[in-house]
């Protein structure tokens, strides 16, 4: 699953000079533009001149944490964010084969109402607003063109120079979320040795700077003039700079796909099984059990649980029961494992409790298993999808929970599966992705993700594969649309299917 973070502050400072060559920009400020503008300019003044634009952009990172202790983002080391700024096109020069790093700010800084990013002419002389020499008001950066923590964040290789940002900046983040640093946004500049060779003298080496200058000792003797971002305050939505919270949400409900263990494999032969606590509607945790261990155990029977349970094999150990642990609010899931001896079995029943010996039975579940055995492939699957429970449209802000209905397109059921069944089951993907986009123009809001971070991977349960979709981020008053790809054994890679589904969201009228 994603979430996004939209920034709360940006402003492009610089030292460039303006069209007379010979009074430098330091005092303007750029805090109100829609563009973000990075660059680096060699010898325009006179052979040994050097021009910067940097970048300043913070973000509301106590929207996080409230989103964190409100379970909706998980909890150190099972997330990722990723700062995502988006290239503006422009009809000036566009450099090429460069680096930019993201460094974290050292101190807090103001945004400004500046607009003019040509001739530098709006100047903080109201003391509002940060620029190249002071961070805000009359407080000036400890060394001109921002102060910052030592050490990049993350390096970013740009080739055609028009490529958009996007960079791991998980660590720093958690380090704002824990308070080991304050947030103050980050610093985004050339490389150092992308930006202009400045070496001075001793002293300005020493103090780092020399005027508004930083000494750069290794630095470029070439120019790279203009690398531009959207900023905040751009018309374009999906284009506004973000930070994005990636985390693999899945949950892989083998109750419907439940194997016997099987000689022929191994990781196979595990089967994991939730158990959802709902109360009223609502996902809830077992008040004895909390976030502790739960135990079940696994029976036969033909309506029911009967007799001693079955004992479940773990590599070379056997157990009558297995713990299980919990997966998140009123969620729970276990780890089971049966041998292919009891294969016979048509019905297993699976009974959650609060301790190994089962003194309090909280839910009795039903599984019809599977053999590896009887299990054939077919190559060149192909599959017919519908998505049952999709709505014409949703109120941005709600968190929709969209289930997709597969079964293989060749599917021929005999008469007895037909009399039989009051519903056809779904096909379970045990590993696929969906990818969202905005019908209009085209413009994809999530592409897949299918690295190894399945950012968005579909779950599946009994009743088939589903997700969650956050509308906080998508702008209402637009159409969507979903599409999914399937990991193909065939190919050893995912499959796009041809098949799309839409959606509209809306402005809650509450």
């Amino acid at each position: 699953m994603i979430k996004r973070y939209f920034a709360t502050k940006d402003n492009t400072i610089t030292n460039a000079f303006q069209e007379d060559l010979a009074t430098r920009g330091t005092g303007s400020n750029m805090g109100a533009s829609d563009i973000l503008e990075v660059f680096s300019i060699r010898g325009q003044e006179s052979s040994g001149s050097s021009e910067l634009s940097r970048v300043l952009i913070q973000f509301d990172t106590n929207e996080i944490a409230t989103d964190r202790t409100n379970s909706n983002v998980p909890a150190s080391g099972s997330v990722k964010f990723f700062l995502k700024m988006y290239n503006a096109p422009h009809s000036q020069t566009v450099p090429r084969d460069y680096k930019i790093s993201v460094f974290a700010c050292s101190a807090s800084w103001e945004e400004g109402y500046g607009l003019d990013m040509e001739e530098y002419s709006d100047l903080t002389d109201d003391e509002i607003g940060s620029n190249w020499i002071r961070k805000s008001g009359s407080s000036s950066w400890t060394i001109p063109g921002g102060t910052v923590h030592t050490g990049s964040l993350s390096e970013e290789t740009f080739v055609t120079g028009l490529e958009d940002l996007d960079v791991d900046v998980t660590d720093h983040v958690e380090r704002w979320l824990k308070g080991m640093h304050t947030n103050a946004g980050f610093h985004i500049r050339l490389s150092s040795s992308y930006e202009a060779l400045f070496s001075g003298s001793q002293s300005q080496q020493t103090a780092g700077y020399s005027g508004s200058v930083p000494v750069n000792m290794g630095g470029s003797t070439r120019s790279y003039y203009t690398k531009r971002f959207f900023g905040r305050n751009t018309e374009f939505h999906f284009k506004k700079p973000v930070i994005e919270a990636r985390f693999d949400d899945r949950k892989k409900d083998d109750r419907g796909n439940f194997y016997f263990s099987s000689s022929l494999c191994t990781d196979e032969n595990t089967n994991t099984i939730y158990l959802y606590n709902y109360v009223r509607g609502r996902l809830r945790n077992i008040p004895a059990v909390g976030t502790g261990n739960i135990y079940v155990k696994l029976y036969s029977g033909s309506t029911g649980p009967v007799g001693n349970p079955i004992r479940q094999t773990f590599g070379s150990l056997t157990s009558l029961y297995a713990t299980g642990s919990h997966a998140s609010t009123g969620i729970y899931s276990c780890n089971v494992c049966l041998t292919g001896a009891t294969s016979t079995l048509s019905k297993i029943y699976d009974v959650w409790s609060n301790n190994k010996a089962g003194t309090i039975e909280y839910f009795t579940g039903s599984i019809t298993p599977k053999d590896f055995s009887s299990q054939g492939f077919r190559h060149g699957k192909k599959y017919v999808l519908s998505m049952p429970n999709l709505q014409e449209q949703y109120y941005k802000g709600e968190i929709a929970l969209l289930r997709l209905y597969v079964r293989e397109k060749n599917w021929s059921p005999n008469i007895y599966t037909v009399a039989s069944a009051t519903t056809i089951p779904s096909t379970l993907m045990e590993s696929a992705s969906y990818k969202l986009k905005r019908c209009t123009d085209s413009e994809v809001v999530i592409n897949y993700g299918t690295g190894s971070l399945k950012h968005t991977g579909l779950s599946y349960d009994v009743t088939g594969n589903y997700f969650k979709l956050d509308t906080s981020y998508l702008e209402s008053g637009y159409q969507y649309e979903l599409s999914y790809v399937f990991f193909s054994e065939d190919s050893n890679s995912y499959v796009e299917q041809p098949y799309r589904f839409k959606f509209r969201v809306v402005d809650n009228e509450y």
